[in-house]
């Protein structure tokens, strides 16, 4: 082999070992583990769980959705679509009070009605929904994921003549209402003293529910 031969080589192997750590150093500041952590906070925590504590696997995934997802941009809603919603919200919490099975279902219907007209896609896709709200909610898509186990389960109970305790669903539809108060009124488009009255609106709503809704107990195992 010529001297020449060798030095091209050589030459090759110095740019691939190159580029392989330039992609190493990079996912490390972006998609890995501390970009990644940071982006997603609570997200990230879950999603190692759930891939049973494989990090490199969680990553993956999560990476996967913001490469699918990070350039979505929100469509925003105009005033009267902010009231609109906001009056639906309302309304199922008074419905709560007389139907909690019937609120929660309404509650999640609700938030995938609302995800889809800020831009995510549609309710009917139900996973590729949360996965882009992940992405950019990520500390409160979980009480999406929570509301809508509790409205699937409800729904199997009306079947099988069981029923989630009042409990859970009051717990569902109140870790719910921050995304919707997200995707309501983003952060930047409103002002220090707004944020502020709708938060005490929120807490007054949320002390009216836990006081008013009924307090049913679990209903007794079958057999």
């Amino acid at each position: 082999m010529s001297t020449a031969m060798i030095v091209l080589i050589v030459i090759v192997a110095v740019v691939v070992v190159g580029a392989a750590v330039s992609l190493v150093l990079g996912g490390l500041g972006w998609y890995g583990r501390p970009g990644l952590k940071r982006r997603f906070g609570p997200e990230y925590e879950r999603t190692v769980v759930r891939h049973g504590g494989d990090t490199m696997a969680a990553r993956r995934e999560l990476a996967a959705r913001v490469r699918r997802h990070g350039d979505l941009r929100e469509r925003p809603l105009d005033p009267a679509g902010r009231e609109h919603y906001e009056a639906r919200w309302t309304a199922v919490q008074e419905h709560f009070v007389d139907s909690p099975r019937q609120a929660v279902a309404e509650a999640d219907g609700l938030l995938a009605e609302l995800a889809a007209a800020r831009g995510y896609p549609d309710g009917g896709h139900y996973e590729e929904q949360v996965a882009a709200l992940s992405v950019h909610h990520a500390d409160h898509v979980d009480g999406y994921r929570q509301v809508h186990r509790v409205a699937r389960a409800g729904a199997g109970d009306a079947m099988t003549g069981t029923g989630s305790g009042t409990e859970q669903m009051r717990t569902a539809l109140l870790g719910a209402r921050p995304l919707f108060d997200d995707l309501t009124h983003p952060t930047g488009g409103s002002s220090a003293g707004d944020r502020r009255r709708r938060v005490e609106h929120h807490v007054g709503q949320d002390k009216w529910l836990r006081r008013h809704a009924p307090h049913r107990p679990h209903p007794p195992a079958a057999g």
